[in-house]
């Protein structure tokens, strides 16, 4: 298969099941807003040594949120319920209670519930308030500034992490310019984030290493400078290898992500489009490249 004259190779991306959340930050403005969410996003790029994967995932208008004011969307993702659990305590806490003019509802509708509201409350020394509007709980902490707003529960779900797919470019400037193409068409897919840098990884990892204190290393298979000593994967002419890699609520998110992200890669400069996966032994989740372009698959 080939679009615009890239090849798409036969194969799979290898994906797993995640714990998730989807929270939203309301302030003043839309810059607070953000500045939270980044605050609270990062050093969120792998569970492989960040524990939880979240990024921004949306904005939303003065119309649709509980307080009407302007609001974006934030989502993480963890191996496990208490992972996750402790995640949105620790940056719900610490980044979007202490950032100017922030409030935090639950975004993520779902019969899972975490009390995450409830155990943030008691910040407030005893003089915390609680009201119910439309059945939600919210919590009223007084701060310096004047109080914090947090929902009581926030949903948790199933989610889908490490969908993915590979650039092969003839050089750094051909590749990174596709795989900011493909960031620019994936970041308005509804309920995914891509949690690296800018949407992009630079450094693919691989399950293992030489080294025996590391869980993870290098993906030597795709680094071009060293194709000559390992097993590699880099064709002839390719100089240049990032992959994106897409979490989101349900499969169908994710998929649809990598369809519009692979099809704006598909540029001059780049060689070939492949995914990363480790022969179905590590992910319970496949998804074939040729089905997610064939609209088959999500």
């Amino acid at each position: 298969m080939r679009i615009n004259g890239v090849e798409i190779i036969d194969t799979y991306a290898e994906a797993f099941k995640m714990w998730t959340a989807k929270v939203l930050v309301t302030a003043d403005s839309r810059e607070w807003a953000r500045i939270a969410v980044n605050t609270a996003t990062g050093f969120a790029t792998s569970i492989i040594a960040c524990g939880c994967e979240g990024g921004w995932s949306g904005s939303a208008d003065e119309d649709v949120t509980p307080d009407g004011r302007p609001g974006e969307y934030a989502m993480f993702f963890t191996v496990s319920k208490e992972a996750l659990e402790g995640v949105l305590l620790a940056r719900i806490g610490q980044c979007i209670m202490t950032s100017a003019t922030s409030a935090c509802y639950n975004a993520l509708e779902s019969a899972e519930t975490l009390r995450v509201g409830d155990k943030i409350r008691f910040f407030g020394d005893g003089f915390q308030m609680s009201k119910v509007v439309a059945g939600r709980r919210f919590w009223r902490i007084p701060v310096m500034q004047g109080e914090f707003v947090v929902e009581d529960r926030f949903g948790i779900a199933r989610g889908i992490g490490g969908g993915n797919f590979l650039i092969l470019g003839e050089d750094s400037e051909a590749t990174l310019e596709a795989a900011q193409a493909a960031v620019e068409a994936m970041r308005p897919v509804p309920d995914i984030i891509l949690p690296f840098p800018g949407g992009i990884a630079r450094s693919g990892s691989k399950v293992g290493s030489r080294y025996t204190f590391l869980k993870a290393s290098t993906n030597t298979e795709y680094c071009p400078t060293i194709r000559a000593q390992v097993e590699s994967k880099v064709p002839e002419g390719v100089n240049s290898v990032l992959e994106l890699i897409i979490d989101g609520l349900n499969l169908d998110a994710v998929v649809k992500a990598m369809r519009k992200g692979i099809e704006a890669a598909c540029r001059p400069g780049v060689k070939a489009i492949t995914a990363g996966n480790y022969g179905g032994r590590l992910g319970q989740v496949k998804i074939a490249l040729y089905d997610v372009l064939n609209g088959s698959s999500g």
